[in-house]
């Protein structure tokens, strides 16, 4: 599935329904885990507002944390939590009911080229999107705090 265009064309959508699943079931359900794939629901600090935002996405598990990519469905340009998570690296994501203070990193350089891989093997529509998009994209790893 991860490598039909027509996926891309229906994230509007996903992302509505996601967050219609999120507040009905309280974080326990997510559109992309009945897809069989993990996902989480970020909530970061607003840089311009100082308001909590909150976003569901795919994440890749790593190391204990969680891997982050701000595809933004292969659209031209960066998702707005990958600008606040910059500018306040603190944040926290909720997994099936349940809240996690984490800290995030931005990755750079050989192992930006080293989890770029892997990623790409777990989700290849990735590949996909980055190739629509024309950019590279963020990759934010999240520890535990």
């Amino acid at each position: 599935m991860g490598r039909q265009p027509w996926v891309m064309r229906l994230g509007k959508i996903i992302i509505w329904v996601d967050h219609g699943l999120h507040r009905v079931f309280r974080g326990r359900v997510s559109l992309v885990a009945i897809a069989g794939l993990p996902s989480l629901r970020l909530t970061v600090t607003g840089r311009k507002s100082g308001l909590p935002r909150s976003h569901n996405l795919l994440y890749f598990p790593y190391r204990g944390g969680f891997v982050l990519v701000g595809s933004n469905w292969g659209r031209p340009r960066n998702p707005a939590w990958t600008a606040n998570l910059r500018a306040n690296p603190a944040a926290t994501v909720e997994i099936r009911g349940k809240t996690v203070p984490v800290c995030a990193t931005l990755v750079e350089g050989e192992c930006y080229d080293e989890l770029w891989r892997r990623l790409v093997e777990f989700w290849p529509g990735y590949e996909m999107e980055r190739v629509a998009a024309g950019r590279e994209f963020p990759i934010f790893v999240l520890t535990r705090r």
